[in-house]
């Protein structure tokens, strides 16, 4: 990607992550695609809302791997690298409703937690998966999270929590933490400019680059599966309507999300994995572990949000391991 193109890629997503997502259903927003780039796609599922797309990689005869995404609205791209697992098991990745591949409906009251609960549960049952595998990371741990303290953990064999929080409350406080610590004052810089309107700003947008470069993905350039779900969730009527107006500042339908005290109603063996940099913090990480009975953690060192693109390898062979 030259400079020119990551610079485009990057307006694109601080344009959705600035105020355009606090826009009412009568105000301008980017066009929303019904249909994302063309993928090889197994087919499609009907679910609350709309229709998802699904793709199966791989085969055996091991328990299938269940794949949820980030975002909300990132589509499964940046988690390809998971594919690597298929050579012993089905790995299935879906688009969430409202990006990528899947149908992307103007209804803004459609994109909420509870919604995407049920479109979990019709994904695992139009799959005929009675036994499953449950991989998550960000905003996908919290939905699985979510699914699980409401339907219990039967038939789920085991879970995966990357980069994910127990609220959002303790993720935004870490998050401010790491915007704190930046140097040259960044953090407060980006905030300046936020508070004026000028995300659209060449010195918004370096400091945002920045910032993602040491917490998000710090192998530069972004390997294609990261730039793709750049462009994604640069269009993604999802992120817009869950999220809220940035990435720092929570005013979707996340807003106030919390499990930190429902984590014991979790009892699948589960393996939390972050980064040492990751912008989800550790002590995320850490309040997980200690509310899952018997959850295993894993560091990875150097790496930030993404190490399964950081070091797709490493990361691969520590969820092999533990699914083994």
């Amino acid at each position: 990607m030259t400079d020119r193109l990551r610079r485009r890629a990057l307006f694109q997503l601080t344009a959705v992550l600035s105020g355009m997502a606090t826009a009412g259903p009568g105000l301008a927003r980017p066009s929303f695609a019904a249909r994302g780039p063309s993928q090889d796609w197994n087919g499609r599922v009907a679910v609350p809302g709309g229709t998802v797309a699904w793709k199966r990689v791989g085969g055996g005869a091991k328990t299938p791997l269940l794949v949820l995404h980030g975002g909300p609205g990132a589509g499964h791209n940046y988690l390809l690298p998971l594919a690597a697992l298929g050579d012993e098991r089905p790995v299935i990745f879906y688009d969430q409703l409202g990006c990528g591949g899947s149908d992307a409906p103007r209804d803004a009251a459609l994109y909420t937690i509870q919604r995407s609960v049920e479109e979990l549960a019709a994904v695992r049952r139009a799959l005929g998966l009675e036994r499953m595998i449950l991989f998550g990371n960000a905003w996908g741990g919290m939905l699985a999270i979510e699914y699980l303290c409401q339907t219990g953990c039967e038939g789920v064999e085991k879970l995966i929590l990357s980069g994910t929080p127990p609220s959002l409350r303790q993720a935004l406080a870490g998050q401010q933490r790491l915007l704190d610590a930046l140097p040259d004052d960044a953090g407060a810089k980006m905030q300046a400019l936020e508070a004026l309107g000028r995300t659209d700003s060449d010195d918004y947008q370096d400091l945002v680059l920045d910032f993602y470069r040491r917490h998000v993905c710090r192998v530069y350039p972004w390997p294609k599966p990261v730039q793709d779900s750049i462009e994604v969730v640069s269009r993604a009527i999802a992120y817009q309507v869950m999220n809220g107006p940035n990435e720092f500042t929570i005013t979707g339908t996340l807003k106030g999300w919390d499990r930190s005290a429902d984590l014991n109603r979790i009892t699948a063996p589960t393996l939390i994995t972050t980064g040492e940099y990751d912008e989800v913090t550790r002590d995320c990480a850490e309040t997980l572990r200690a509310g899952i009975k018997g959850a295993e953690m894993t560091v990875f060192a150097n790496l930030s949000h993404m190490t399964m693109d950081e070091a797709p390898d490493l990361y691969c062979a520590a969820l092999r391991k533990f699914i083994t």
